[in-house]
């Protein structure tokens, strides 16, 4: 009964087993049915993601702002510091010189390997060059193979950058750009098997389990570089530590593999991988992070620089090396052990490398957003024209300004130094605005927009608006030496009190700033010792609206044509001011300024251009020019800039004038030498009184700059000018006594006259009488006496 019971349930089992087993079939076919449903149409939206999002590699790049290359040929005025602030500024290294972005310094003699750059007149290709200095000029510059050459270009400084709307640093590299150390390098650290797996790793998952498990912590990752490639942002994968996350980073890195070769994978990792972060700017890619770190482009990486860049791969904020230099230098000798285990590096180089400092440096790279806010935002500016402020920001494209980074840095300086000596509890805090340009070209070469010269916001160089006084004055003279049938520098003026009648039973007097009438004077005079009431009779005759009319033609000023106008009654900004004066310092050229020499899109290639030549000057403006500035000259060397000589610039011959409105609130200078202009205004926010004059305010800090600017002296030709022995009203010999030498218009000399022969002395009485002056009859004076006073009885004041 009992088998028969047995038998029984063993029937029963057999019956239901096939039923279990076609329930778990339907189970399973089901849920292969389900994912299947589900992986499919989910895998096919993964595939338009990669493609929309990878296949087109659209990232967005910051437009890049340069300063101008630095152009080096025989007789250029450079000095050692110029040259060396120059190259630091371009992220040039002390080296071998060998190397492209290094270079070794022997006395006088540099040898320079400059790196390949686009310029706005095409790509200027890497070279070595041996430059030699000598009496702070460019004495020679030879290439490798010692032949002369007679110009030579350095890559520039980048100076800004203008990104989108993503605060991503980012510069995009080719594979072949990339060198080849650090591409077997990664692979080595980060994925050995990339060249052979499709997407991930089983193998690499085990060796990095083995590694982690040997040393007790995780040193080695198991993601291949698509994995990381697909979670680094480009595709949109958090970084959470989720399977859901995990597995669309597996079908992402699957996809990947089976759409692209692996060279595009690779350098589409090597431009976005994370490697640090600045404020709120991320550092993608690894030319980015080469600058961020290292200063440095790729190609100038040493080894250990390499490996530190791979290792910071791992975390840029774990391992930043400039916070926690301990755990980089940890990781930096791991990754040079795989480099050396993996033969990339022999024993000699792997001990050397080990021993190598970190080679960061202390600060950023040139990866700041902007360096220089007051020249930038003069960049913008002269874009907004032709480049809306969306088109700029992000889109990829090389500005190439004007900026010397050497002439920049010692304007800084200058007015650091300056404005610490001028402060006072006695007046309100000072502020500046300053602009130099080449007096060549029209190039801005340096802004500075606050005293606190990284200062964002209100650019005093550009934006302030305040009285220029008598820096106006220049103008008012060039108009009457137009005329060299009627004024010439030697043209006697009246200097005695003025009344000028304004209508309306109004009237106006001014008054020198010394309080004294001068009497009669020579034009040239009256110029460079800035006679007010001189000025106003030249300018009354000239006439105002003449005055307006021509500031208008060389800056597009616009001002009202009032007599108030000869003096300076009107506001203006230094960069105004800059365009105006320009004029001159070009010998009579209408250049205008520009702080942008061109715009090259991504690929290097020119897409405007601004450095334009100008205009030659015509022959009469160059003339007036001249007069003008000889006048200015003497302005330095007699007049009221007289403090440049003592302080040693008499060398550079530079022409200039002072400016200072009502009540000193504001200092102005001008002034130019052979190479440059630069124009300086010192006041204050509150336009309050300072109590500085042009000389003793603004002035200080244009030979702040010269002092240290390397310049050519000034040297005016003689090209439409006829250098005459003058005395009196008349040109005369050289050896008459009190005849002074100048400039006249070609054609326009006064007549001759013999020298003055002085009035017999009477010799008559002697003995006491004459020892008192009783020999003599009233009114009788000296011989030069009679020279100086004469001009003052014989000719009409104006």
């Amino acid at each position: 009964m009992a088998q028969i019971e047995y038998d029984e349930d063993e029937t029963t089992d057999d019956r239901e087993s096939p039923q279990w087993r076609r329930r778990l079939v339907t189970w399973a076919l089901a849920a292969v049915g389900l994912g299947l449903g589900f992986l499919i149409p989910y895998t096919l939206y993964l595939n338009h993601e990669v493609s929309e999002r990878f296949g087109q590699l659209r990232w967005q790049i910051p437009t890049r702002v340069y300063a101008r290359p630095l152009e080096l040929a025989p007789g250029l005025t450079l000095d050692a510091t110029t040259l060396k602030t120059e190259l630091d500024a371009a992220a040039y290294h002390a080296g071998d010189g060998v190397r492209p972005g290094t270079y070794s310094r022997n006395g006088g003699r540099w040898l320079i390997s400059s790196r390949g750059f686009n310029d706005v007149d095409g790509a200027i290709a890497p070279r070595r060059i041996e430059v030699a200095l000598s009496g702070s000029k460019v004495a020679s510059i030879r290439d490798e193979k010692k032949k002369t050459l007679k110009v030579a270009r350095l890559d520039p400084a980048r100076i800004a950058t203008l990104y989108g709307q993503k605060q991503e640093e980012r510069r995009l590299v080719r594979l072949k750009e990339v060198p080849e150390l650090l591409v077997t390098g990664l692979q080595a650290v980060e994925d050995r098997d990339f060249n052979s797996h499709h997407g991930i790793d089983v193998t690499g998952m085990i060796r990095a389990a083995f590694k982690n498990v040997t040393a007790g912590r995780a040193k080695q990752g198991a993601s291949t570089l698509t994995q990381q490639l697909a979670r680094s942002g480009l595709l949109g994968i958090g970084r959470e530590q989720t399977f859901t996350r995990k597995g669309k980073e597996i079908l992402y890195a699957l996809l990947i593999e089976a759409r692209y070769d692996k060279g595009t994978i690779l350098e589409a990792y090597l431009n976005q991988v994370y490697l640090g972060q600045r404020g709120a700017q991320a550092i993608h890619g690894v030319a980015a992070g080469s600058e961020f770190w290292f200063g440095r482009d790729l190609s100038d990486l040493s080894t250990e620089q390499v490996a530190l860049l791979i290792g910071i791969v791992r975390g840029p904020s774990y391992y930043d090396p400039r916070r926690n230099p301990e755990r980089a230098l940890e990781r930096r000798n791991f990754v040079l052990g795989e480099m050396h285990e993996t033969k990339l590096i022999d024993d000699a180089e792997y001990q050397r490398a080990l021993k190598a400092p970190l080679g960061v440096t202390k600060d950023p790279g040139s990866t700041a957003a902007n360096r220089f806010p007051a020249y930038v935002d003069l960049v913008r500016r002269q874009l907004a024209r032709d480049y809306p402020a969306d088109a700029l920001a992000g889109a990829g494209l090389s500005v190439m300004s004007g900026m010397a980074p050497s002439a920049q840095a010692m304007a800084e300086g200058a007015v650091a130094r300056t404005l610490k000596s001028l402060d006072s509890k006695r007046r309100p805090p000072l502020q500046t605005g300053l602009v130099v340009t080449d007096v060549h070209n029209g190039e801005v070469v340096a802004v500075v927009g606050s005293r606190s010269v990284a200062e964002h916001g209100f650019n005093r160089a550009v934006e302030a608006q305040r009285p220029v006084g008598s820096l106006l004055k220049p103008f008012v003279y060039l108009l009457a030496l137009a005329q060299p049938g009627k004024y010439s520098l030697g043209t006697w003026v009246d200097d005695s009190p003025v009344t000028v009648e304004l209508g309306k039973k109004k009237s106006w007097n001014p008054g020198n700033s010394d309080g004294r009438s001068h009497g009669t004077v020579r034009l040239i005079d009256a110029l460079a010792m800035s006679y007010n009431q001189a000025t106003v009779r030249v300018g009354m005759q000239v006439d105002p609206e003449r005055i307006a009319s021509l500031i208008k033609t060389l800056a597009g000023i616009e001002a009202e044509p009032n007599p108030a106008l000869i003096l300076g009654s009107m506001d203006q900004s230094p960069y105004a001011m800059a365009q105006l004066y320009q004029f001159l310092a070009s010998g009579g050229e209408i250049q205008p300024l520009h702080a942008v020499r061109g715009v090259l899109d991504a690929n290097g290639k020119a897409l405007n251009r601004y450095d334009k030549e100008p205009a030659p000057a015509q022959e009469g403006d160059a003339i007036a020019a001249r007069l003008i500035t000889i006048a200015l000259q003497q302005a330095v060397s007699n007049g009221t800039g007289t403090q440049l000589v003592r302080d040693g610039l008499g060398r550079l011959s530079p022409a200039g004038k002072t400016g200072t409105s009502n009540d000193g609130r504001d200092s102005w200078f001008a002034g130019w030498t052979g190479d440059h202009l630069a124009v300086i205004w010192v006041g204050n926010d509150q336009n309050k009184e300072t109590g500085l004059y042009g000389a003793t305010g603004a002035m200080r800090v244009w030979s702040g700059i010269f002092s240290r600017l390397p310049s050519a002296p000034l040297e005016v030709g003689s090209k439409g000018l006829d250098w005459q022995w003058t005395i009196a009203s008349n040109t005369t010999d050289p050896d008459c006594a009190g005849a002074r030498r100048l400039p006249y218009v070609a054609g326009f000399a006064p007549a001759y006259a013999p020298c003055p022969q002085p009035e017999p002395v009477e010799e008559e009485g002697g003995g006491w009488r004459e020892w008192f002056g009783f020999g003599r009859k009233d009114g009788d004076t000296s011989a030069e006496t009679q020279r100086e006073e004469a001009p003052q009885q014989q000719e009409t004041p104006l």
